[in-house]
């Protein structure tokens, strides 16, 4: 990646330079069956949609608070970029109450309803559906951002320097978080070549940087499983065979 890039929407950018065909995000749900993969363009795809979305329809500006109560998870992965693309703090597992907007699970509705922002819910269904039924006093994820704009410019440029991410209770910057995350990816010893599989979840550091933010940093890709308990040791390594990875945490 670029040695300038200083925010997460910076690495994207440039891991779309370099090779936007190659695959960004493998989404395996284990109770479900389902399997999700994008590539650098469609996941820039998503995530310009959904800053559309944030920015435009839902009127968030830069340093404005999101409650971002979702799994690990390729649209979790999705709102992380979008957000910094606007200049929106996510915290992770935040307070509903406190935060100007909320994006929540189909498990966590009750508790974002304490949001007196916009609220937005996703149904975590196969190939982004929608709910069945909207959820009262939410807009539905999977019928507002289809219709965004494929392309995104936000209003006021993002400051790296500026807070961007919570989670364990430790606040980053855009820069600190993507220097942070350089650090994991040399530490992990990944490259543009790297495969990462992991199970963990978004709600620690840890967790993030192995399921989205060292594998961008360093111009790989992840294999981001959720419910990974649920696989056997042979069908894992199956899919460590099958999807070529080459390093696990």
């Amino acid at each position: 990646m670029n040695a300038t890039d200083r925010t997460p929407a910076d690495l994207l950018r440039s891991a779309l330079a370099a090779d936007p065909g190659r695959p960004l995000v493998t989404f395996y749900d284990d109770a479900t069956g389902e399997r999700v993969e994008l590539s650098v363009a469609t996941f820039a795809n998503w995530v310009a949609k959904t800053a559309n979305l944030l920015q435009g329809d839902l009127g968030a500006e830069p340093g404005d608070r999101l409650a971002l109560l979702l799994p690990a998870h390729w649209q979790s992965a999705v709102w992380l970029l979008a957000c910094a693309s606007v200049g929106v703090v996510v915290e992770v597992g935040g307070d509903p109450a406190g935060a100007d907007l909320v994006v929540s699970g189909p498990d966590t509705l009750d508790a974002a309803r304490a949001c007196s922002g916009e609220r937005v819910a996703l149904a975590l269904r196969p190939l982004g559906g929608r709910f069945p039924q909207p959820p009262a006093g939410f807009a539905d994820y999977a019928v507002e951002v289809p219709g965004q704009g494929d392309r995104f410019a936000p209003f006021a440029p993002v400051d790296p320097e500026g807070p961007g991410l919570v989670v364990g209770g430790e606040e980053l910057s855009y820069a600190e978080l993507t220097e942070r995350a350089r650090q994991d990816a040399a530490r992990l010893g990944l490259d543009a070549g790297s495969r990462v599989l992991t199970g963990g979840g978004y709600d620690t550091w840890d967790g993030l940087s192995a399921g989205l933010f060292a594998a961008l940093a360093a111009g790989g890709s992840v294999v981001l499983c959720r419910n990974l308990d649920q696989l056997s040791a042979q069908a894992l390594a199956q899919r460590t065979e099958s999807e070529r990875v080459t390093r696990t945490v």
